[in-house]
């Protein structure tokens, strides 16, 4: 009777064992983050306006602040009057290629005719000379204009393009959000000068929040990519869904934010746990506890 009841303790114990390291039931503490995006100025110059505040929520394609663009208009104008002026040179340079195109063919009509009759004895060598002379002399300056008119082209390319990145810089002047979400920080004030691609607010977007919990090694076999989650948090009676987004391939030591006696030796797997957040209720930085279920 004794050793039944041994077996019956021992047995009991074994099986509190596996429902403890098992993940049914087992609630995970983290803390939700947002995506944070540090918005940059593409072009640097003077602030010209804030639009925003911190605190504040912005939408996607919101204005968050103006570049000055004084000089960027003043640039266009110059590239505009070149271009206008490249066309006068233009026109003048395609009627001068027509008008070599015409001397040229009129001088090889009359080098092949001359050629003809010196091959028939009929002119001396002299004149044959001479046409091919003025042959080669017409199809140069046919040439030349030609190239100076691809010339011409070439630097309506240029200017053009260069156009095309003013242009570009003038849309980049004004800042927009990139996502929705809320103003956490603002580095610069109107009126103060930024430094191209350095960042001018940053935005966290709370629409899709994530969680990471670290789990055993016992624990890791039952979870999966797109499993289905629980989150609780506090003062909100009803648990939010959530899903696991991604199982880290590498084992690392317990993370020291949440190092106990007991476990500061253990070796853990980060998993990320997605949740959406279309109603904003979580907050970046907000504690919630994690059930994953099976």
């Amino acid at each position: 009777m004794n050793i039944f009841r041994i077996t019956a303790v021992v047995g009991l114990l074994l099986f509190l064992i596996n429902c403890q390291t098992g993940n049914r039931g087992q609630r995970y503490i983290s803390v939700v983050e947002g995506t944070a995006i540090q918005v940059p100025a593409m072009i640097g110059g003077r602030i010209a306006a804030m639009a925003v505040q911190t605190g504040e929520d912005v939408k996607a394609g919101d204005t968050l602040a103006i570049i000055d663009t004084t000089d960027l208009h003043l640039n266009r104008r110059e590239l505009q009057a070149a271009l206008a002026e490249l066309d006068i040179r233009e026109q003048i340079a395609r009627t001068t290629v027509r008008a070599r195109k015409t001397d040229y063919d009129y001088v090889r009509q009359r080098f092949e005719r001359i050629q003809a009759l010196f091959q028939n004895e009929s002119v001396p060598r002299q004149q044959l000379d001479d046409a091919y002379n003025r042959l080669q002399g017409a199809e140069s300056a046919f040439q030349t204009a030609r190239q100076n008119l691809q010339r011409i082209q070439a630097e309506r390319q240029r200017l053009m393009a260069r156009l095309a990145i003013l242009e570009k810089k003038l849309r980049d002047a004004i800042i927009r959000a990139p996502v929705s979400g809320t103003i956490v920080t603002r580095y610069f004030e109107q009126g103060e000068a930024v430094a191209p691609m350095q960042p001018i607010v940053e935005i966290i977007d709370l629409s899709m929040m994530r969680a990471k919990i670290y789990v055993s090694v016992r624990q890791l076999p039952g979870i999966r990519t797109g499993q289905r989650a629980r989150v609780f948090v506090d003062g909100i009676d009803t648990p939010l869904s959530a899903s696991v987004e991604w199982i880290s391939a590498r084992a690392e030591f317990t993370p020291k934010n949440i190092l106990t006696p007991e476990t500061r030796t253990s070796l853990v797997y980060a998993v990320r746990v997605l949740i959406p957040n279309p109603e904003r209720i979580l907050k970046h930085g907000m504690p919630v506890e994690i059930e994953l279920e099976e």
